[in-house]
C-alpha cells in the first residue's frame, strides 16, 4: 500500500479542477490494484468524468442550479449549507483500477476535484492498494 496527500487550491466558490496528473504522479511504477482518491472535507468532492473545460463549467453551473445558495437551516450555523449539500451530491471519493503503474480509465476519463466552498486550499489523499 502507498498513501500520499497533496493540496489543491481552488479559485472560485464552485470550482472543478482536473487532478488526474497529480494522482498519476504518486502511483508507484509497479502498482497493480486500486487507487482511491479521497477528499478530507465536507464541502468538496471527487468524481471521474471528462475534463473538457466547457463541461467542467457545466458541472459547476448544474450544481448551482440544482442546489440554491440560500434558504437552508444549516445556514444559521455558518452560512455554507449549499456547499455541504453540493458536496454530498458529488461524493468524497472515487476508486479507480490501477494496471502497470497507471490509472486504468477510459480515454476521456479524468479525476476531478470539485470544491463547493472556495476559494480554498484543500487536502486530497491518494491510497494505492494491491
Amino acid at each position: 500500500m502507498s498513501a500520499t496527500r497533496f493540496t489543491v487550491e481552488s479559485d472560485t466558490h464552485t470550482d472543478v479542477i482536473d487532478i488526474t496528473d497529480r494522482v498519476r504522479d504518486v502511483i508507484p511504477e509497479d502498482a497493480e490494484g486500486t487507487c482511491t482518491v479521497f477528499v478530507r472535507h465536507t464541502t468538496a468532492g471527487i468524481t471521474v468524468n471528462e475534463a473538457e473545460p466547457r463541461l467542467l463549467g457545466d458541472l459547476s453551473d448544474a450544481l448551482g442550479d440544482l442546489i440554491p445558495d440560500s434558504g437552508w437551516d444549516h445556514d444559521e450555523l455558518d452560512g455554507n449549507a449549499d456547499s455541504h449539500v453540493r458536496a454530498m451530491f458529488v461524493g468524497p471519493s472515487e476508486t479507480i483500477p490501477v494496471r502497470d503503474g497507471d490509472l486504468d480509465m477510459g480515454t476521456w476519463q479524468s479525476v476531478l476535484f470539485v470544491d463547493c466552498d472556495g476559494p480554498r486550499e484543500r487536502a486530497v489523499d491518494v491510497v494505492v492498494t494491491d
